[in-house]
């Protein structure tokens, strides 16, 4: 058995047992959920933190993802019937972030986002992404100065974002900085 990945991250939870044959309904936090679909292998962790004899598996090799109605449905070899697929059910899915797919050169997965410096073209540092917003037609960027105050909202768009420097961990955007 690996040992659980460094850059792991949350990237669903398992939900109801589907049919009779071991399948199981997936809640992905992404849509699409690429990761999710091109990941072979799971690391999972209960909903809660695990006390003696849980049965969820800390590793799950997965056959098939594929998409179900309005979500998605799973299988693995080692979950061989409805009994065990309903004792996966509220495990959190994680995967890691080196196993992800490589994404377009004008894409960015969240995760990679979040804790980036952004700086607007004057120079200012206006704060650090803490997280994102999907409004629907866009995502949006929550910026959180560094001087405590009120949280940004920038949308996550290329009229405000000059470029994305991931080894550099810094958003250029055109921006003025809240006063």
């Amino acid at each position: 058995m690996s040992a659980w990945p460094e850059d792991a991250i949350e990237v669903g939870r398992i939900g109801d047992a589907w049919g009779l044959k071991g399948a199981f309904r997936v809640l992905a936090y992404a849509e699409p959920p690429l990761a999710l679909l091109a990941a072979r292998r799971w690391h999972l962790r209960p909903a809660d933190e695990p006390g003696p004899g849980s049965a969820i598996p800390p590793r799950l090799e997965i056959a098939s993802v594929r998409a179900r109605g309005a979500g998605y449905v799973a299988s693995s070899p080692t979950v061989v019937d409805r009994t065990a697929a309903e004792a996966l059910r509220g495990a959190r899915i994680f995967i890691a972030r080196s196993d992800f797919p490589e994404p377009a050169s004008d894409e960015f997965y969240w995760a990679d986002l979040i804790g980036m410096a952004v700086v607007n073209r004057a120079g200012q540092v206006l704060g650090d992404v803490v997280g994102l917003l999907d409004n629907g037609a866009q995502s949006v960027l929550r910026v959180q100065p560094a001087n405590g105050g009120a949280e940004l909202l920038i949308p996550f768009v290329s009229i405000y974002v000059d470029a994305v420097d991931l080894p550099a961990r810094r958003i250029a955007v055109d921006w003025e900085a809240d006063d």
